[in-house]
């Protein structure tokens, strides 16, 4: 499982902004430059326009503070009803750009986590990448399979709505806090007027004293932020990754629920389950402690905002140098320009989960990435001549090709760990002609039958089979819904007529099924081992393919009854004119074929640990 990437100590801060700013803008452009570019710049634009109109209502505020405050001290009530009433349309004003404002947002982060979840999902699931992540983390440490991460579900669903929401709220923010320092900068520069002072008998004035002691006090509070904060920005990262563990684990206790209750294995499940929500409390109780830590550091960073303008302002108050108004005006200014420059402070948990989504997201992209340029350069290089110090690396898959039969040549097949299983294997089926492919158990038929499919990235040499062909795996999936889609998968129903559909599961000996194809179900938990089988042999039925590879295809089925379904398979690819590969143990399954492959084991110092020999039946 990947765990948070290491951080140099000799790295210093503006260092890491710098490339938490460009891993940021790597995920960010597409988007900005897809075919969504011009909807997505004009609200971009649209919303920065109303965080600045936002800004410039806080200066209309900030001077309506004056008007209205020295009225009440002046008891001047015409200018106290007149201000009311500005005020009235002023708070109208404010309110609608508000709401505007928050629409947008919403709405801009919406539409960019439909495109980057799009996207994201059309890159996962090509190419099988989906697959060999999956591979890279339970099969072996391997480099070529883009790292491995952990819970990819996890990081679509989760991290990228995380993401888009953080990073469209934090830039607005950031966008909101300057402008409000530039205007409120100026204004207050003019408000605070200059403080003097006498050393050894010189005198000396700082103008805008205010706003010096504005920058000292935010850069003080910003660097100690920074020193007390940054531990949550690992235990983030692993916070989000534990709790992805924890999730994934009970839906694999919902997937294979009946498999656990016939095992009595309630107990070790709760156990493991417990396991992984003691890892989350865990984490979980050392990020809130960080963050406690944050919090008594900010409370009273705040508190102290609250009152320090009035201490610093009160002597000239109080010397009658400025009325009521102006000093809850500087107040005013003093606090925009406090809070513009506290931005860092007050986002600092905001930026810490932030930091810790986009290393998620970055990671995974240079995944997708690596896979696809593995992929790429497998498609445009021969393999032929491949060896198996290569296959280790699992840099590609066979190189799959068209043919009238199925032929391979200089096939090597590796598993994760390296370990070779064939090497330089030359393979030959003729249409007409019905493989069974034999061995021991464990041997490593299922994996050569991956590398016939094209989808074993531990694999090197050229396969060439029909085009037209259907692979039946040990364990079939069935996506969840109506059973006319879980029969037709992986394509809709509608391509085919209801008689072919209910003609396909009556030659699966599945007739009691023919009047629920618009029934939903999880197929895959509802049906027995034997009865997703034949629904397996029912796709192969409807869609008639020219050649059929099936992995144990019928070993939960009887004996009469798997007899009766190999020889319709058989009738159905003679009639075809294509051929038949099958995974079988039981001797009844021979008398169906022609010939077999047998994996042998090699004598030691061989290339690889088993070799085929063909024999005729």
């Amino acid at each position: 499982m990947q765990k948070t990437p290491p951080t140099s100590p000799n790295t210093g801060t503006w260092s890491r902004a710098a490339q938490q700013v460009r891993r940021v803008w790597a995920l960010s452009k597409p988007y900005y430059f897809s075919d969504e570019k011009w909807a997505a710049r004009g609200l971009l634009a649209a919303i920065v326009a109303l965080n600045l109109a936002l800004v410039y209502m806080a200066v209309l505020f900030n001077d309506w503070n004056r008007l209205f405050y020295d009225a009440l001290q002046e008891k001047n009530q015409p200018v106290f009803w007149t201000q009311l009433g500005r005020f009235s349309y002023l708070a109208c004003a404010f309110i609608v750009i508000a709401v505007y404002k928050f629409y947008l947002t919403q709405l801009m982060e919406m539409r960019w986590r439909k495109w980057m979840t799009r996207t994201t999902l059309q890159r996962w699931l090509s190419h099988q990448a989906f697959y060999r992540m999956e591979l890279g983390r339970f099969g072996g440490s391997d480099p070529a399979l883009g790292g491995a991460p952990d819970n990819p579900d996890q990081r679509i669903a989760e991290d990228i709505n995380q993401f888009t929401a953080l990073t469209t709220g934090l830039s607005m923010g950031l966008v909101s806090s300057t402008g409000t320092l530039l205007v409120f900068v100026g204004i207050l520069w003019g408000l605070s007027g200059g403080f003097a002072f006498t050393v050894a008998g010189s005198e000396y004035n700082i103008p805008g004293f205010m706003v010096w002691m504005a920058l000292l006090y935010c850069a003080a509070g910003s660097w100690i932020t920074q020193r007390i904060g940054r531990p949550q920005i690992p235990l983030n990262f692993e916070q989000q990754r534990v709790e992805a563990d924890f999730r994934h684990h009970m839906v694999r206790v919902r997937e294979y629920s009946e498999s656990i209750a016939l095992d009595g294995g309630e107990g070790v499940e709760r156990t493991q389950l417990e396991g992984r929500f003691g890892a989350v409390l865990d984490n979980y109780l050392r990020l809130i402690k960080a963050q406690k830590n944050l919090v008594w550091f900010t409370s009273f960073f705040g508190q102290a905002a609250v009152v320090f303008p009035f201490v610093v302002a009160a002597p000239r108050f109080f010397s009658g140098a400025i009325q009521l108004g102006e000093l809850m005006q500087i107040a005013g200014a003093f606090d925009k320009v406090q809070g513009a420059l506290s931005w860092f402070v007050d986002n600092y948990p905001n930026l810490a989960t932030w930091r810790a989504t986009t290393d998620r997201l970055t990671s995974f992209e240079a995944s997708l990435a690596q896979m696809r340029a593995h992929t790429d350069t497998a498609t445009n290089t021969s393999l032929a001549a491949s060896g198996t110090a290569n296959i280790a690396s699992g840099a590609a898959a066979a190189s799959v090709q068209t043919s009238t039969e199925l032929r391979t040549q200089n096939l090597q097949v590796a598993l994760p760990n390296g370990v070779a299983l064939l090497a330089h294997t030359a393979l030959r089926a003729h249409a007409g002609e019905r493989v069974l492919l034999q061995g021991p158990s464990g041997a490593g038929k299922s994996t050569l039958f991956r590398a016939l499919a094209g989808i074993w990235p531990f694999a090197s040499g050229e396969v060439s089979r029909p085009p037209d062909a259907m692979f039946i795996p040990q364990r079939p999936y069935f996506p969840n819904g109506p059973l006319r889609d879980a029969l037709a998968y992986p394509e809709l129903p509608t391509r085919y007529t209801e008689a072919q559909l209910r003609k396909a599961l009556e030659d699966a000996l599945l007739p009691d099924l023919a009047d629920q194809l618009d029934q939903w179900n999880t197929w895959g938990q509802k049906l027995s081992g034997g009865e997703q089988q034949r629904l397996a042999l029912a796709r192969v039925f409807l869609k008639q393919p020219q050649w059929v590879f099936a992995d144990e295809a019928t070993s939960a089925l009887d004996a009469p009854t798997e007899a009766i379904l190999y020889q319709r398979l058989v009738d159905m690819l003679a009639a075809r004119g294509g051929g038949l590969v099958s995974i079988a143990h039981r001797p009844g399954v021979a008398a169906f074929h022609t010939k077999v492959w047998v994996m042998e084991p090699t004598l030691a110092g061989a290339d690889a640990r088993f070799e085929v020999v063909e024999k005729v039946l």
